[in-house]
């Protein structure tokens, strides 16, 4: 397994409290342009209230990343390369907050 998925699964694992999971969690979907999306509910968690940088970018029609936390939701969104990408920016901003 990739070290992306065991942080991700790991992360998951570590907000799971017998009450979040039942209403948050992590959703990782396609795109029809074709791309990743993947979306994180952070209520009720230590970063619900965090500030974080948006991280835009779009250098080709197959390269591009819209990442974004609005209220207490992260979304990342990018081509299909980017999976990794949108995974690892997730992981750097919850371990740095």
């Amino acid at each position: 397994m990739s070290d992306v998925l065991t942080k991700i699964q790991n992360w998951y694992q570590s907000q799971c409290d017998g009450l979040w999971e039942h209403g948050h969690g992590l959703t990782i979907g396609t795109l029809d342009n074709p791309g990743w999306s993947v979306e994180v509910e952070l209520k009720d968690t230590p970063w619900e209230k965090s500030v974080w940088e948006d991280l835009v970018f779009e250098r080709s029609p197959n390269d591009w990343v819209n990442c974004k936390k609005k209220g207490s939701e992260f979304k990342g969104y990018g081509d299909v390369n980017k999976l990794e990408f949108i995974l690892n920016h997730f992981l750097a901003q919850v371990s740095r907050t």
